[in-house]
């Protein structure tokens, strides 16, 4: 049956591109969380809208689940085939289709790498300013799928706010054209923000028109070493009343210890439980003098114990590999991750509820956690011991899961900031929305795939 039904899709899509070879089903039925064997049906690579067309129908009308893949770079198993699904791959659908410099919009394929769109907008003197530390890889279908957020999240937004207009296979292969790169438009509901973040469970974004920007002027980064972690919130606070932010991050010793370990340089002769990363306009001597001056008052008030401002754009790259590097440091030890958020004006009250249960929890693991603090997103880490079996670790993280997950209630955060629900998260789902939503989207998913093919399992069975 499943040799006849890749023989089928194939008379169906003559053209189209298919890989049926274990290795090929492993690689492209997986993404980063690694917890599931990948079994899929075939992977489709098509290159043209009418080619994933033609799959959505094919897959109607024979009842098979698809599941979108891009770079596969997402952390919560929202790219996973583990059931006989068919992978459609949008590696080959990677093109800037066009420039328009009046809108300033790129409209690109889906399977574009993030970094590539960076590039292109670079080269019309703007910017598209989404970005986090996977850009070589990711894809902006994925980040589509995620509403990724990153690392500018202070300044810019979500992915959310740069999408102009998107072009979308249903279920059924219609192809929907929404919003349409309009800047104005209350004509009806905006179909375009329901598929961002939905995880490919309305249907397959094929293309997307991008809103670009102007560059932000010269920047600087600095790095404090931060002595306790009730100062955190207090350096922001210093930081954000005067100098123009665009990203304020923290990381904990335990994550400069394996960023360290991976090749980076250590950048202060003592260690502190705490750091902070952050860029800021400094196009003048008084932009420069008032980040001079921010660090001083930081220290005087022992908010911080050491500090540096990079003076070059390669100290500058260095200072962030400091943290744009611990999650590939951290790869290699499998860690069960969390991707939490609250609201700013809570991050103080729960960092402190929330270090207390993982040292309770978790007094025998490396708990290595980092984030966006600036918007309220914390990302937390557990690396799994050499000598634990993945079936003890997980369970044993899945249960502090559920107590992480309380503590988010109490103080109305989400279990997901930026990563989805995919396969990991779907039972904490509850935690985050409450029983009328969930309804209300159970019944959207059903009207837009109402036999259930759009990437299945995930965000709720």
């Amino acid at each position: 049956m499943r040799q006849d039904l890749i023989s089928n899709l194939a008379r169906t899509a003559p053209a189209l591109r298919l890989l049926s070879a274990p290795a090929d089903l492993e690689h492209y039925g997986r993404d980063w969380t690694r917890r599931w064997t990948p079994a899929p049906l075939a992977i489709a690579l098509p290159a043209t809208i009418d080619e994933v067309q033609a799959i959505a129908r094919w897959a109607s009308e024979y009842n098979v689940a698809l599941v979108p893949s891009g770079g596969r770079t997402g952390l919560s198993g929202g790219a996973v085939a583990a059931n006989s699904e068919l992978v459609v791959s949008f590696e080959r659908m990677n093109r800037m289709l066009d420039f328009n410099a009046v809108d300033r919009t790129l409209t690109v394929q889906p399977g574009i790498a993030l970094e590539a769109v960076h590039k292109a907008a670079q080269e019309h003197g703007l910017i598209y300013p989404v970005d986090f530390g996977a850009r070589g890889s990711c894809s902006i279908g994925g980040n589509i799928a995620t509403n990724a957020g990153g690392i500018r999240v202070i300044r810019y937004g979500n992915t959310r706010e740069w999408i102009a207009g998107l072009k979308l296979v249903t279920a059924k292969g219609d192809l929907l054209e929404l919003n349409r790169g309009l800047i104005k438009n209350s004509s009806g509901y905006d179909l375009r923000h329901l598929v961002i973040g939905a995880e490919g469970t309305l249907g397959f974004v094929v293309e997307a028109t991008l809103r670009l920007t102007d560059p932000p002027p010269s920047s600087q980064v600095m790095l404090f070493a931060v002595p306790a972690m009730a100062a955190l919130m207090r350096v922001f606070d210093a930081c954000r009343s005067r100098l123009t932010l665009s990203a304020f991050e923290f990381f904990t010793d335990r994550a400069l210890h394996h960023v360290l370990a991976h090749g980076a340089q250590k950048p202060f002769a003592e260690t502190s439980p705490y750091y902070v990363v952050t860029e800021f306009d400094a196009a003048d001597q008084v932009q420069q003098q008032a980040a001079l001056d921010v660090f001083e008052q930081c220290l005087k008030a022992g908010w911080v114990s050491d500090g540096v401002m990079s003076q070059s754009d390669a100290q500058a790259a260095a200072l962030w590999r400091l943290r744009d590097g611990i999650t590939e440091s951290l790869a290699a030890h499998r860690p069960y991750k969390n991707d939490v958020s609250v609201r700013v004006s809570t991050v103080p009250e729960f960092l402190g509820e929330m270090q207390a249960l993982l040292s309770r929890e978790y007094p025998q693991f490396d708990v290595v956690w980092f984030g966006h603090i600036g918007d309220g997103n914390l990302h937390i880490n557990v690396l799994k011991p050499v000598e634990l079996g993945d079936a003890d670790f997980l369970a044993q993280c899945e249960r502090v899961t559920k107590l992480l997950a309380d503590v988010l209630a109490t103080h109305g955060g989400s279990i997901s900031a930026e990563h989805g629900i995919g396969l990991v998260k779907k039972a904490y789902l509850a935690s985050t929305r409450g029983a009328a939503e969930i309804t209300l989207m159970r019944s959207l998913r059903a009207v837009f795939d109402p036999q259930g093919l759009m990437n299945p399992g995930k965000l709720f069975d």
